[in-house]
């Protein structure tokens, strides 16, 4: 339990804090203690010459160990330490507040343990992530604020991990000697508070007033604040100074409240440990001060399979339901995370019963889910859900669609009694593993994974018309469509594509044989024209989350529908941020028939360029398959690689399909792309080999010495470029005479930016001699 690990050293380590003349005194002292005490005393002998550890020994073996911890305290103040007596005190309502948190969290890990494999997939952290989390907080500038962002994907396992973190502190085995104190901030509850202070937040996790809030704050720098779904308040940190609080008593707004603690402006010597989306994580690092940012892998690929195989009794049925996960690149995704892992195996096992194919089912994620809430309803023998299952089917879907539309997650008892759940259909929602108890004290509940409250909003529409709804928060389908794709809501991830994914031919088929229903057919036509308005708006960047449109048509699969919707689209932008989004987007691009412009950023998820057969990998050929629309497309003229990590075997294949005399791209962007000295062979022989680009920007490179190769191509006769960027690439002087031969040699180029570097006097000198000649064609020089 929690106060165990201390008592075992902490009378040693109390004998240690005294100095050696005090430790004679005590000595002293302790054979007088014992004898009014009428105890046994310690031979003398063995007293005197006995160390610090070894009287502990002594003190313990002899009289145990609480009397003789007593005995300690009763004799501190009479050698002038009564300040040990004050330390233990604190040290005592510390160990009673680690003690509740351990029972809390072990009460809540209970409540979803049925997705545990014991000595394998359970509440204990690794070996490698106890390490890391240790790692996290050690100083690497002193004096510097103890700051760390764990970046994951909404849905990957946050919480849990930070419950794993939490429980780790709590035993004793984790931060030990850096925090006496932890608290637990969850954005998505703290978003229903109006009005707060940091007192009163950190109140919530008190069990009783046994450590008075001023003596935690006393010292800051042993408190560590663990803050949960950071995007759910949507912080921006941007408040003005004048607004943020400087006392950890006065009461504001939660956003207010908790930028200042971010900002510092509150405790600043307390440690910070953030979950959040890297949706743009350089904006927050920015907004911090000097953060350790870190990527959180809960489960690593291994661990899916590794999972997969101890829960099915029969490994070769295990490696057939994992090998069929493993080609749908989303589902896989899903398995990261433990609870949708234990879903996906549990649905398969029972499909593989049925006799149904796992590769159909896994083609989309959506069917796994069907599957799953089917088998949940279609008692043990039947075909189909009874009438009292599919009215407590709808119920549930009824709950679900109210939760997305009033951002609630966790229901009362009238949220479920006002949607047609009655008192004695939880046990049963329990049971069949779709609902879980949120708290052990009141009668409140949550969907086992905010995911599966997603899909049951989704099937709503399918089983019920939204104005027969209970409550009017619930709008129509196409206000829905509208709010998920505009990204109108954070906590809306998946809603829109099962809502697709239902949509599926297959998918319709088993919802109308298991419920009898058409309405399914109904709702095709307006999903296509309310997604063809979406397409064809103007400015799509500012009002269109592209990547959540191509993951609902990806879960479609069907070609007609991709292709009606988007041969109108005529820009996309969108990032890749994870191997998911290289499949749906590589699926989608090639229905873009009329795209003119595409702007992607790719950050560093290539990690298979690193291995002995880059070219063979998933994840590049995807890859390929995006810069094929390059030469597909003969519409496209624009294109913008940004704000990525473009490694050789990515550079190398987009300048492949740049290459081909059928690429119609005429202006081309790869500013701060990873790009460096080395990068250059690759572009400098796309550059003389194309005949159609008349715009490139490569700002924010590290060229370097890369330069000298690109020039060689620059001078080719048939080079067409009129516009060349090199702002920010680590320019300096010795590279201007080969800089200067273009000028010299090249009658296209009229517009060249050399800003942000470091030409000198000597560089310039030579620029500009070069500019002074008739054969020079250059009309601007930045």
């Amino acid at each position: 339990m929690a106060a165990s690990f201390i008592p075992d050293f902490r009378l040693m380590w109390y004998l240690d804090e005294l100095k050696k003349n005090e430790f004679v005194q005590f000595k002293q002292l302790l054979k007088q203690e014992t004898v009014q005490r009428g105890l046994q005393p310690i031979p003398w002998a063995q007293v005197k010459k006995a160390r610090r550890q070894d009287l502990a020994s002594l003190m313990t073996q002899r009289y145990g160990e609480q009397p003789a911890w007593a005995l300690a305290l009763c004799i501190f103040p009479k050698i002038h330490r009564k300040d040990l007596c004050d330390k233990a005190s604190r040290e005592s309502a510390a160990n009673a507040y680690r003690a509740h948190i351990q029972k809390k969290l072990i009460s809540m890990w209970s409540r979803g343990a049925f997705t545990e494999i014991p000595g394998c997939f359970d509440q204990s952290l690794t070996c490698e992530e106890h390490e890391s989390l240790e790692e996290y907080f050690t100083p690497r500038v002193p004096r510097r604020p103890r700051t760390v962002v764990l970046r994951a994907l909404q849905r990957m396992g946050k919480t849990r991990f930070l419950m794993k973190v939490m429980l780790a502190w709590s035993d004793g085995t984790l931060y030990r000697d850096k925090f006496s104190f932890i608290f637990y901030l969850c954005c998505r509850e703290l978003k229903q508070l109006r009005v707060t202070s940091l007192a009163r937040l950190m109140c919530r996790e008190r069990p009783d007033d046994s450590v008075p809030l001023a003596d935690m704050v006393a010292q800051p720098e042993r408190i560590l604040f663990i803050i949960d779904s950071l995007e759910e308040l949507q912080c921006t940190l941007t408040e003005p100074e004048s607004e943020l609080c400087r006392d950890w008593r006065e009461e504001r707004s939660v956003k207010t409240v908790l930028s200042s603690l971010l900002r510092r402006r509150i405790l600043p010597e307390s440690a910070l440990l953030l979950a959040a989306m890297p949706m743009r994580p350089e904006a927050l690092e920015s907004k911090l001060d000097h953060p350790n940012m870190q990527e959180l892998k809960c489960f690593q690929d291994s661990h899916v399979k590794q999972y997969f195989c101890c829960s099915f009794e029969d490994r070769g049925r295990a490696l057939a339901a994992f090998s069929s996960v493993r080609n749908n690149e989303h589902l896989f995704t899903m398995c990261h995370v433990p609870l949708l892992c234990w879903m996906v195996c549990t649905s398969l096992k029972q499909e593989m019963e049925r006799g149904r194919d796992l590769a159909a089912t896994c083609c989309r994620s959506t069917s796994v889910f069907l599957s799953f809430m089917f088998q949940a309803f279609t008692p043990k023998g039947a075909t189909r859900p009874s009438q009292q299952g599919q009215g407590l089917l709808k119920a549930l879907c009824s709950l679900a669609a109210e939760g997305m539309w009033t951002d609630t997650w966790v229901f009362g008892e009238e949220e479920l009694r006002r949607n047609g759940i009655a008192d004695t259909d939880t046990p049963t929602l329990l049971d069949l593993r779709l609902f879980r108890k949120y708290s052990e004290s009141g009668s409140s509940y949550s969907f086992i994974h905010a995911c599966m409250q997603e899909f049951c909003a989704a099937m709503y529409y399918l089983l019920d018309s939204p104005r027969d709804h209970p409550s009017r928060a619930v709008m129509p389908i196409e206000a829905l469509l509208l709010t998920y794709f505009r990204k109108d809501r954070a906590s809306w991830v998946s809603l829109g594509c099962f809502l697709f994914g239902l949509l599926h031919e297959s998918e319709q088929q088993r919802l109308d044989a298991l419920l009898g229903m058409q309405r399914s057919r109904e709702l095709a036509p307006q999903l296509l024209g309310c997604l063809r308005i979406l397409a064809e708006i103007e400015d799509p960047e500012d009002q269109v989350e592209f990547l959540l449109l191509f993951y609902a048509l990806f879960e479609v699969q069907s070609d007609a529908f991709a292709s009606r919707l988007m041969s109108s689209l005529r820009e996309a932008h969108f990032p890749l941020r994870e191997r998911p989004d290289l499949a749906v987007a590589a699926y989608c691009l090639k229905y873009c028939s009329s795209l003119r412009e595409l702007t992607v950023s790719v950050p560093e998820i290539f990690p298979e360029e690193r291995g002995p057969d880059p070219m063979s990998s998933r994840t590049l050929l995807w890859w390929r398959q995006i810069c094929s629309v390059l030469t597909a497309n003969e519409h496209l003229h624009k294109l913008r690689v940004v704000d990525s990590v473009l490694g050789k075997w990515t550079l190398l294949i987009l300048c492949c399909q740049l290459r081909q005399s059928t690429c119609p791209v005429q202006r081309l962007k790869l500013k701060d792309s990873g790009l460096s000295a080395t990068d250059c062979t690759a572009l400098a022989s796309m550059l003389a080999t194309n005949r159609k680009l008349t715009l490139l920007d490569l700002s924010d490179n590290k060229l370097a010495e890369g330069v000298s190769t690109l020039c060689a191509a620059l001078r080719h006769p048939d080079c067409t470029l009129q516009t060349l960027v090199m702002a920010g690439c680590q320019i300096c002087e010795h590279f201007c005479p080969h800089l200067s031969e273009v000028l010299l040699s090249n009658a296209n180029l009229s517009h060249l930016d050399l800003s942000r570097n470091a030409l000198m006097d000597e560089g310039v000198a030579q620029l500009c001699e070069a500019l002074r000649q008739p054969t020079c064609s250059l009309q601007t020089l930045w």
